[in-house]
């Protein structure tokens, strides 16, 4: 099983480099969750490429229905909100990225990241992750 954040789904729907490299760490029958909160996220993050004028509000369209087709299953964020207080004032990191964490450790899952803190930081407490130097190469 694999938790998705927003960064992850974001280079895999732009198809960075590093997208590419995630989404080939995907296998075909693994399951995909995340956060509700990502549905905001990812519209935040598309919509700094349109006001830019980077991308069209259709391509921003398109890769937003492309984001949401990533995902297998959207967790509550109210199951893991107080925690996720708890966790970012004890671990001194954004209560954003705890949501995302706390999914992982709980649904012993592998978290898709391409925020280094973040990776960092499940490192640092025992949390499977994706590593860029860990995925398959990509042609």
């Amino acid at each position: 099983m694999i938790v998705l954040d927003c960064s992850a789904a974001m280079g895999i729907v732009r198809q960075t480099e590093d997208g590419k490299c995630i989404k080939a760490f995907f296998t075909p029958r693994e399951k995909v969750i995340t956060t509700d909160l990502y549905y905001i996220e990812i519209v935040s993050a598309l919509s700094k490429y349109v006001k830019t004028g980077e991308e069209s509000l259709e391509k921003g369209m398109h890769r937003l229905r492309a984001a949401i087709a990533l995902i297998d299953e959207f967790v509550p964020m109210e199951e893991y909100y107080t925690d996720a207080l708890r966790e970012s004032a004890r671990l001194n990191h954004s209560a954003y990225d705890m949501l995302y964490l706390l999914l992982a450790s709980r649904k012993n899952a592998t978290l898709a990241t391409l925020d280094r803190k973040l990776i960092a930081l499940c490192e640092q407490q025992g949390i499977d992750c994706v590593h860029i130097s860990d995925t398959p190469e990509v042609e």
